[in-house]
């Protein structure tokens, strides 16, 4: 027996002889502060969203602060990276296991302290270190936060407006993050944007200690430890993978030898998951249609994403000369138009077509904004070229994002509501992974076969090696735009057809298994 929620998502894959109740769980939180909880979770969540970028262009100030080198410089990154994407599954089952609340308030503090620790470094190893714990810590805020948007708003209206903010904050929060870093880079100092995060975390941890209630779980199940132990290694491997392909070429042992040893690690914990009584991802979580769908198109623009956030990036401050702050100010209309897309998908579109009509068109309209940003030269300026394709890239991601993240936690009952949202959070992260990777070695090796078929000198021009850049730019964006292309198609075939199904009463139809 299967049927559809209100935000269209089947859940016929349930546990057999659990009773589900789509969009009724009992509330955490006492319904007349679900608002104030919903502007808690926010800021939590864009503290952990802004750190993927807000650090990034703060780079060379740090670097000459510290004294490290250009090879070491990718760490200040992939530290972060590593310990996020490969413990976000452990965070959002400590979630369900512990509570909410307090692995929530545990992320904060966490993260503030580690943000701190990076902030007042005196050395690379100390910074390397607090970036390392600060994704340890946003491996369970993140998870946690999601989870608590999902069981704290069960109407079927008032929930889409939260995952509209929700899911405008996850989209945006990448140019926030360059906007906040150019700003305090330029006018403080490379430290505060790290330290900018403890005034988040103080504010996230007053209101989450005077709003969330602890949730926690009466009868509270083992912790699966193997599986724990082989998804963490699998994706730290795969994560780590990826990202020694900046340094190294795809032909090393440390770029493809961890790539498979993640996958193999990854698929034994996929088969391990079917064969323990207590799974730390359940596959009925995965299995679901339209929640499927959603992961993958959650992957997919998490790749295509950075080909905009970063590439987008290079070319206004290297090609344009545009200094850290105008960069950040660039991107403010791409931010505004996925925030008018996000409210208008999540409380107009999604609750009456589905999400099979909107994520294929959000997907197409990245793909044209990419492609259409392949357009940029030396000569081009910022309202007639550039703004144009940021606006339709805006307007595309704020329909699919907090779309698929309402779909892929919808229907998901509240004992695996934390495991669920982590998985969210992974495919996001992974997929960055592998964009910030595979994007960064196409844009070189285009870089260096443009300069060597066209330099006539050696050291090549200025001019020769400024065009091999917007060349190096152009197939990062041709590769986001095939990227996003893809996912278009697989939105359109994987996801459900039909408006979602409301009971007499015009909420969400309760399905019992």
């Amino acid at each position: 027996m299967s049927t559809q929620s209100a935000s269209g998502v089947n859940v016929g894959d349930s546990a057999p002889g659990r009773p589900v109740a789509l969009d009724k769980q009992a509330p955490e939180e006492h319904p007349s502060h679900r608002w104030w909880i919903l502007t808690v979770i926010a800021i939590a969540q864009l503290m952990v969203v802004l750190d993927a970028t807000v650090v990034n262009i703060a780079l060379p100030s740090a670097q000459e602060a510290l004294g490290f080198s250009d090879g070491n410089r990718q760490w200040i990154v992939t530290a972060y990276s590593l310990a996020f994407g490969s413990l976000l599954l452990l965070g959002g089952r400590l979630a369900d296991l512990i509570g909410r609340k307090v692995v929530f308030l545990t992320g904060v503090v966490g993260f503030a302290v580690a943000s701190a620790l990076a902030g007042a470094a005196p050395n690379f190893g100390i910074l390397v270190s607090g970036r390392a714990l600060q994704g340890l810590f946003a491996a369970m805020l993140a998870p946690a936060a999601l989870s608590l948007l999902n069981t704290t708003f069960t109407d079927a209206k008032e929930r889409a407006k939260a995952f509209g903010i929700y899911g405008a904050i996850a989209g945006a929060g990448g140019g926030i993050g360059l906007l906040l870093g150019g700003v305090l880079t330029e006018h403080l100092s490379w430290r505060w944007t790290l330290y900018v995060n403890l005034i988040f975390a103080v504010i996230a941890f007053l209101g989450g200690m005077a709003l969330l209630r602890k949730g926690a779980p009466a009868d509270r199940p083992r912790l699966d430890v193997p599986g724990t132990i082989l998804v963490t290694a699998g994706l730290f491997s795969i994560v780590y993978g990826f990202s020694n392909a900046d340094s190294h070429h795809w032909g090393s042992p440390l770029t493809w030898g961890f790539l498979v040893l993640g996958v193999v690690l990854v698929a034994a914990f996929g088969w391990s998951q079917a064969r323990v009584a207590h799974p730390l991802l359940p596959l009925r979580v995965l299995l679901d249609r339209n929640r499927g769908a959603s992961f993958a198109i959650l992957g997919i623009s998490g790749i295509g994403m950075f080909g905009v956030f970063l590439f987008l990036t290079y070319y206004l401050q290297l090609s344009l000369s545009y200094n850290p702050v105008k960069t950040g100010l660039a991107f403010l209309p791409m931010i505004g138009a996925l925030m008018v897309a996000a409210q208008l998908a999540t409380n107009n579109l999604l609750p009456k077509f589905g999400p099979r009509p909107i994520v294929p068109v959000g997907m197409a309209l990245a793909a044209v904004g990419m492609a259409w940003l392949t357009r940029l030269d030396l000569g081009s300026s910022y309202a007639p070229d550039v703004l144009p394709p940021l606006v339709v890239i805006g307007f595309g991601l704020g329909l699919v994002m907090p779309t698929v993240m309402s779909v892929a936690t919808a229907g998901v009952h509240a004992d695996d509501a934390g495991v669920a949202s982590a998985a969210v959070n992974t495919l996001q992260q992974v997929g960055g992974s592998i964009g910030t990777a595979l994007l960064n070695t196409l844009a070189a090796s285009a870089a260096t076969s443009y300069i060597t078929h066209h330099a006539t000198s050696n050291p090549p021009a200025k001019l020769v090696v400024a065009h091999a850049q917007l060349h190096s730019y152009a197939t990062a964006y041709w590769w986001s735009a095939a990227f996003f292309a893809v996912g278009t198609v697989l939105a359109a075939v994987m996801f459900r057809s039909g408006r979602p199904e409301l009971s007499g009463e015009g909420e969400p139809q309760a399905v019992h298994m």
